[in-house]
């Protein structure tokens, strides 16, 4: 049985890492999401993928020079599909309050070795809050971000984000004790899924958009894929 996550919420329906899209998801019936988490000025969770606003939102300048308070307001539309109602930006704890997912992939972009820890423990804190120690991975794929989640917040699964093959994805996840393998679909060969199941490893595969593709990797078996189209793909994998 293939697992849908959407991706950044909804982001092929919805502006994306905005509360509206992981409405959206959960409308279609799909309780898993990924999101990416950027801290803010005074070191908020803020959900939004890129470390600059420009291309989410008609501002400018670095999240991190920016308070919670102010990001809020912020309207993250700019360059999804079109949307009516303003989309602020959201903090992480907005979605624990308002979005009952089964379970999160909370992707941490690269960090120095003090963001990547601050990271982390702000992550561990909210999650043990709110009950979530058990539904949420820290994933990331920052050798420093997974280090710290290693050292600093060893009871919170982690997960390896591989994009390119120019290092072995599995000896990277197996040296950090990951449990997840979220991997670029076009590096998922049946061989290297294979070995990573047998190895213990969850395989996650994104973004995985075509219904055909959706298809084609449900049969190699991966565990879950990850789509901006997660009602399209509930509709594709049903039979799944």
């Amino acid at each position: 049985m293939t697992i849908i996550y959407g991706h950044r919420g909804a982001k092929g329906e919805a502006p994306e890492n905005t509360l509206t899209s992981f409405q959206e998801c959960l409308k279609h019936g799909v309780k898993r999401c990924e999101l990416d988490l950027h801290l803010s000025r005074d070191g908020e969770l803020m959900v939004i993928h890129d470390p600059t606003l420009k291309r989410t939102t008609d501002r400018r300048g670095k999240v991190v020079e920016h308070d919670a308070a102010d990001l809020m307001t912020y309207d993250a539309r700019k360059g999804g599909p079109g949307w009516v109602q303003p989309c602020p930006i959201p903090r992480l704890e907005e979605l624990f309050e308002k979005c009952a997912f089964d379970h999160w992939q909370l992707e941490v972009k690269s960090a120095s070795r003090t963001r990547a820890a601050t990271t982390v423990l702000a992550i561990r804190e909210m999650a043990q809050r709110h009950g979530l120690l058990d539904k949420v991975t820290i994933t990331s794929s920052s050798r420093e971000v997974l280090r710290a989640a290693l050292e600093l917040t060893p009871d919170i699964s982690r997960g390896l984000v591989a994009e390119y093959a120019w290092l072995d994805p599995l000896k990277v996840a197996q040296g950090y004790g990951c449990e997840i393998l979220a991997l670029n679909w076009t590096l998922c060969t049946p061989e290297r899924l294979k070995k990573a199941q047998n190895q213990g490893l969850h395989v996650s595969v994104w973004t995985v958009n075509e219904p055909a593709l959706m298809r084609r990797l449900a049969d190699f078996g991966v565990d879950s894929l990850i789509t901006d189209f997660p009602g399209l793909a509930s509709a594709t994998l049903g039979k799944y």
